[in-house]
């Protein structure tokens, strides 16, 4: 009734119903049979109370409260977007969940290119292999909140897998070799995951789920060791939150002379190995491979300490040479004590397999990674991508 408080004259007047044809049928009402503008005021005051109450029911009202909460919970199981953003989206576009959608999508991309300069130093590492070859990409991310959510985790084992695909000649030689990142990022490949399937580029995958996240997501790098032959190539991956996830991988390939060898020895031992690699982290594969600017850097620092206790000049070359030898225990994959059995170095760990199997075997090729490793010292100087410890 408050609608018509600035309607002059009696409601019943204003209201009534004039005597009038319809279909060709005369009508009347029995409320009143008084004209139904009786005045200019009457009529302008009608005009005004039709006004008011045609816009109120031609304007989209909004949901009940309870459909609004489903519809909020839909849109976010579909795009993993924050509560707030799926609030906003659908308030804008009018509580319709599709046109929603397409907005966050919209919203979220821009975001996601505000987002790329910001240091990502969590992440996962993704591992796929085939009989030839396997690969390893650390796809990185701001938190490792991020790094547990499942569609962060399908994309890194996506791209793993399509890592596996980028043709490059040297990947056929046995050995590490990186992954060409451009030629990754214009891969085409089809998602199917029911928040970000369909046919589309690594770059782009990796742009949209940065943008479902709201954090900046990296494809930051990637490696392939191809398998010998005659050998096998093991794997291992550390803190694994799903096969073929991880923080931390060792990829190590054992060769064998006497191709007609039974290999389910160097596989065992590979695999032991692999985890080895993870936990001892080695530098170089033998003495001879150490590089001359580490050893002499080495060196320096080891003489130095040694001059400090004030002995003569040959105890303290002696003193330089032992401690090198337990440098070299500490960096060099040979030397260093096997983590499984200390009671033997990963040297003699061989000497025994080899005689196992009745040929001889020697460590091929090795790899560690982790995640996050350099980031902070990369950004700082804004220098070239570190280069994983391989062989």
């Amino acid at each position: 009734m408050a609608l018509f408080r600035n309607v002059k004259g009696p409601l019943s007047r204003t209201l009534a119903i004039r005597p009038g044809v319809c279909c060709g049928q005369s009508y009347s009402t029995a409320a009143t049979a008084t004209p139904f503008y009786q005045s200019a005021d009457d009529k302008t005051a009608f005009r005004y109370a039709f006004g008011v109450l045609s816009r109120q029911f031609s304007s989209q009202t909004p949901p009940a409260a309870a459909v609004q909460m489903n519809l909020i919970r839909q849109l976010r199981e579909r795009t993993s977007a924050p509560i707030k953003d799926v609030k906003d989206s659908l308030v804008q576009c009018n509580w319709d969940i599709e046109a929603a959608q397409t907005d966050l999508r919209k919203r979220g991309k821009a975001s996601a290119m505000k987002k790329a300069g910001r240091i990502a130093t969590e992440g996962l590492l993704a591992l796929a292999q085939n009989e030839g070859k396997a690969a390893v990409i650390e796809l990185n991310c701001e938190t490792d909140f991020v790094a547990r959510n499942e569609i962060f985790q399908y994309l890194a084992l996506t791209l793993a897998k399509q890592a596996l695909l980028v043709e490059n000649g040297s990947q056929l030689v046995s050995g590490v070799h990186p992954v060409g990142l451009e030629s990754l990022e214009e891969l085409k490949f089809n998602l199917e995951h029911p928040k970000i399937s369909g046919d589309t580029t690594v770059h782009n995958a990796i742009t949209e789920v940065a943008a479902m996240m709201g954090e900046n997501v990296r494809l930051r790098r990637g490696f392939v060791m191809s398998a010998p032959s005659p050998g096998v190539l093991s794997t291992y991956l550390h803190t694994s939150p799903q096969p073929g996830l991880g923080r931390i991988a060792g990829l190590l390939s054992l060769e064998i002379e006497d191709g007609n060898s039974p290999l389910d020895a160097l596989q065992r031992v590979g695999s032991e190995l692999a985890v080895h690699l993870v936990a001892a982290k080695p530098l170089f594969l033998t003495k001879e491979s150490v590089s001359s600017d580490a050893l002499e850097n080495e060196r320096e620092i080891l003489k130095s300490q040694a001059e400090s206790t004030g002995k003569s000049q040959m105890a303290i070359e002696k003193m330089v040479e032992g401690r090198l030898r337990k440098y070299y225990e500490e960096v060099v994959l040979v030397e260093q004590k096997f983590v499984m059995n200390d009671t033997v170095n990963v040297k003699t760990l061989i000497s025994n397999l080899s005689k196992e199997v009745g040929s001889p075997v020697k460590i091929g090729n090795f790899f560690r990674m982790e995640v996050g490793e350099g980031i902070q010292r990369e950004e700082a100087s804004s220098g070239d991508e570190p280069v994983a410890q391989a062989a």
